[in-house]
């Protein structure tokens, strides 16, 4: 029986036409960054294992990809497999997000950046996902972070650039979800949760939208995070259901509410006034490493997320020794590829020539160089009995024009182009 030949589980090829459309969306995500003031940076796909597993990465610890030291021998994976301490064996581990490896790599290089840096970072991640659709065990994150800005200013122009980057990629119309981590404290607080049980709660909570109200409520029980008698189910069905609006005031304030938390987000609306803005004081991000503002951005054609982020004024300062605030956001990259079309607008002209046999490669390689000249995207293809075939499959790989090529042919002017689409 012949070998698998296929990629990894949870890894995947990439065709023409598919590789065209993702770099079609990263450039347009690129460029409106950009032009917002971001600049583009890029970390190693690997970081210490010992950082990756500080406690900052929620559930994604468990999922990180381990790399061994070298000169492991058998007895050691042995050793390692009885005593349940496998990570002992690595020192290094593939990142399972951007935001790690971008407080390292600002606590490395403070003195070269601003005093408030902005950055891009587009580059693959690796978690040991279970494979099913629209998850992967490697995949492209799209970040953008702002470090050293304390104020509502950060959030805001997070939220401006990548509202304009969805727009730019032709998904308007989103819908920004805004909720405060002291707004969630302030939630499990009057549960009686204890502060040494709030991130694994938060961990709960997070899986609402997949086992609803009573799966939650019951996980907390069960977990032993809340007392049997704390009606969670009841209280969560509520906050999911209440028509929540943000506004100057509450008239009477919830008793879990964070008011300085809620007036930080009431405050992000008033200057986004033309975006769609809801608060939902349910919406948790899983990270560990959030500290304030976290939000989400839904879009009405689909039924999930195309990105979310927060603040993570905490984490720099484990490498740093000194904390430094921080915000970023990451677009759902995988999401949102597979839902957009290659743009002719801006694209070259990219043509096919069909070429006899007996035409020299002088020949050929003269008229390429006259079309690349004028930008034009140039492929040969030698004549073959089934035109119809080779047609189909080069309009699928974006070229929208043909000229057949004889030994008769002389330069590029005397080529004769006929439309693909026609």
């Amino acid at each position: 029986m012949a070998a698998s030949v296929t990629p990894p589980r949870g890894m995947r090829d990439f065709l023409p036409a598919e590789k065209a459309r993702r770099e079609h969306a990263l450039g347009v995500i690129r460029e409106v960054y950009s032009s917002h003031g971001f600049d583009e940076i890029e970390t190693p796909v690997m970081e210490d294992a010992s950082r990756l597993h500080a406690g900052l990465g929620g559930d994604n610890e468990k999922l990180a990809f381990a790399v061994m030291k070298r000169g492991i021998t058998p007895e050691d994976l042995a050793g390692a497999a009885a005593s349940g301490d496998a990570l002992s064996l690595a020192d290094l581990g593939l990142r399972y997000d951007l935001t790690v490896p971008l407080a390292r790599f600002y606590a490395t290089h403070r003195a070269a950046l601003p005093p408030v840096f902005r950055s891009i970072q587009i580059a693959p991640v690796w978690r040991a996902e279970r494979p099913q659709k629209g998850r992967y065990r490697q995949f492209v994150q799209c970040d953008i972070d702002i470090i050293g800005e304390p104020g509502t200013l950060a959030e805001l122009e997070l939220l401006t650039a990548t509202v304009a980057a969805l727009d730019a990629l032709g998904l308007g119309g989103c819908t920004i979800r805004l909720n405060d981590r002291r707004v969630l404290a302030g939630i499990l607080a009057s549960w009686g949760v204890p502060d040494e049980l709030r991130e694994r709660a938060l961990i709960t909570i997070d899986k609402l939208d997949k086992i609803g109200t009573g799966g939650v409520a019951a996980e907390l029980h069960e977990l032993g995070i809340v007392s049997e008698g704390a009606d969670v189910a009841a209280e969560l069905e509520a906050l999911t259901t209440a028509d929540w609006h943000l506004a100057d005031g509450v008239v009477p304030p919830p008793s879990w509410l964070d008011l300085d938390a809620y007036a930080d987000l009431v405050a992000l609306r008033e200057v986004l006034p033309h975006a769609s803005i809801e608060f939902d004081p349910t919406l948790v991000r899983g990270m560990g490493y959030y500290t304030g503002t976290i939000f989400e951005i839904a879009h009405p054609d689909f039924g999930y997320s195309l990105g979310g982020g927060g603040r993570y004024d905490g984490m720099i300062g484990r490498f740093l020794g000194q904390d430094v605030p921080a915000c970023g956001f990451s677009i759902g990259f995988e999401r949102i590829v597979d839902l957009l079309a290659v743009r002719d607008e801006g694209r070259p002209r990219a043509v096919v020539l069909v070429y006899d046999p007996a035409v020299e490669p002088a020949t050929l390689l003269n008229l390429k160089h006259e079309l690349v000249a004028s930008g034009t995207r140039v492929r040969f293809e030698r004549r073959v009995k089934n035109a119809r075939a080779l047609f189909e499959r080069v309009t699928a790989d974006g070229f929208d024009a043909v000229a057949n090529v004889t030994v008769e042919t002389t330069d590029a002017a005397s080529l004769s182009f006929r439309d693909l689409g026609a």
